[in-house]
């Protein structure tokens, strides 16, 4: 569960130092527009547009932005259409890669993707090598630095409405709840005060590998932000776990 945290948290500091909004309302809008495609433009009976949306929201993405993405998907704009793609695989130290993806071509994402993990010492899988290692979780984020937090308060917060998991890290809270419980913690927890960065369902390590040599963990951040940064890949999820003074020593260094 370490690595997937501090994975959120170097995450986290990263929107708060570069929001890099166009690229990222870009994917934002891709997933907005593929929830309305398949499941309809009305987010009351939607819940996968609702999440998309509730998404978007907490990155600041204006309302104008929001309801295009919703039309394109539903045909009332023209507009291109994407297709959700897991792709699994491998990154250096043999670390647990999985990819959730949407693209408007196929072949080319393959392609860019197999390329890309190819150059950072990775390397694409068979549909379902790595996906047994991990679990779909629901994920809320808090901001510590936004807000003080009383780590009892907020845990008895949690575990009331419906949490499974709470983990504090130096900058944020990460709570974890069952995927289809993440609305409602989030709305009880928010009725007692709380704000989020972000909430979402995501993938979580089952277990994982511990990275101690600096220059494997050098080359794994290096891949995830390589997968980050590219246009298609909407989340990107890893098994790896890095020592906090490793991690601040390799932060110093970037």
């Amino acid at each position: 569960m370490a690595g997937h945290s501090k994975w959120a948290n170097i995450k986290h500091q990263k929107k708060k130092e570069d929001r890099r909004r166009a690229k990222l309302f870009s994917k934002l809008s891709k997933r907005i527009a593929v929830a309305a495609r398949e499941g309809g433009g009305d987010p009351e009976i939607n819940a996968t547009l609702r999440m998309a949306i509730q998404k978007a929201k907490d990155n600041n993405m204006p309302k104008d932005n929001i309801q295009r993405a919703i039309d394109r998907g539903t045909g009332n704009l023209e507009g291109v259409d994407y297709e959700r793609i897991i792709y699994e695989g491998y990154g250096p130290a043999g670390v647990a890669l999985y990819l959730d993806l949407m693209s408007d071509n196929r072949n080319r994402t393959a392609s860019e993707i197999r390329h890309l993990l190819s150059e950072h010492g990775g390397n694409l899988g068979e549909e379902g090598c790595v996906a047994w290692m991990f679990e779909r979780k629901g994920q809320l984020v808090i901001d510590r630095e936004e807000r003080e937090v009383d780590e009892d308060e907020i845990m008895l917060s949690a575990l009331e409405h419906g949490a499974e998991e709470i983990s504090m890290e130096e900058n944020i809270v990460e709570v974890l709840t069952e995927p289809s419980d993440l609305e409602e913690v989030r709305a009880g927890m928010e009725d007692d005060g709380y704000s989020f960065t972000s909430g979402d369902v995501v993938m979580v390590p089952q277990n994982t590998i511990k990275l101690d040599e600096k220059s494997e963990a050098k080359k794994v951040l290096k891949l995830m932000d390589a997968l980050d940064e590219h246009d298609d890949v909407q989340d990107v999820y890893s098994n790896f776990d890095i020592d906090d003074e490793l991690m601040v020593e390799l932060e110093e260094v970037n």
